[in-house]
């Protein structure tokens, strides 16, 4: 059961994704499901995924270790009420909408919901 503010998902570069599929596939025995030619999730202990796609600046990104809500609009007020930085606000994708976010640290995460 998703839980509020827990860490339920973690999306990694994916780089040359057919090559990295192949690798955990043959390494560790994972299967992925496809979300288009960019993005590969897999269900191995705590869910996440690989995305193939740059960023903004080009590069293939940092993990993101994104945590869940029931509501979403709540949850970025206590992040903001928080000292978090608003990095991307919330928008929509395959399955629910996310915003990210930095924390004080300088570390981005995500939030995301199903709703």
């Amino acid at each position: 059961m998703r839980e509020d503010g827990k860490i339920d998902y973690v999306e990694l570069p994916g780089g040359a994704l057919p090559a990295t599929k192949d690798f955990y596939g043959k390494a560790f025995g994972w299967t992925f499901t496809d979300y288009g030619p960019d993005y590969a999730a897999f269900e191995q202990g705590v869910d996440g995924g690989f995305q193939a796609q740059p960023d903004d600046a080009g590069s293939v990104g940092k993990p993101l270790v994104i945590l869940f809500a029931h509501d979403l609009e709540a949850m970025q007020a206590k992040v903001e009420a928080a000292g978090g930085a608003i990095v991307q606000p919330i928008f929509s994708f395959p399955g629910g909408r996310r915003f990210h976010f930095r924390d004080p640290a300088g570390n981005e995460l995500a939030v995301w919901s199903d709703k």
